[in-house]
């Protein structure tokens, strides 16, 4: 069974940092470009960030550069997002999804990916 488990969210308080985990099991994460989206309560899904199967290039939405990054383990069939400096404008529940094989430009459209995990919450406040 294909499946992607979402890890790491959590409480935090503003200027705060988390690490998201992604961990695949079922299929190798080394062949499917790995995004990461989040929806807020009361709000449509949005892109935050996405890593390339190819060339391990990355992407991110405006509102998280330079504070987000993205990587990934293959030999762990894990992808990261490494959350710095926490806003209250980013708790949402965040989801990862996985592209076979590539996704390039269109990282940011939802549904453009094949496979999806169930989300973990991340709430920034004092």
């Amino acid at each position: 069974q294909l499946q992607l488990v979402e890890s790491g969210g959590g409480l935090v308080q503003p200027g705060g940092s988390l690490r998201l985990s992604c961990a695949a099991s079922g299929f190798t994460l080394d062949y499917y470009a790995i995004g990461w989206f989040r929806q807020a309560q009361g709000k449509e899904r949005e892109g935050v960030s996405c890593i390339s199967s190819s060339d391990g290039s990355t992407y991110y939405a405006d509102s998280v550069k330079g504070r987000f990054t993205i990587s990934r383990d293959n030999a762990k069939n894990t992808v990261y997002l490494q959350m710095n400096s926490l806003k209250p404008e980013d708790t949402a529940v965040y989801y990862c999804a996985a592209s076979y094989p590539e996704i390039g430009s269109s990282w940011s459209r939802f549904y453009e990916y094949d496979y999806w995990g169930q989300g973990t919450q991340v709430t920034v406040s004092s």
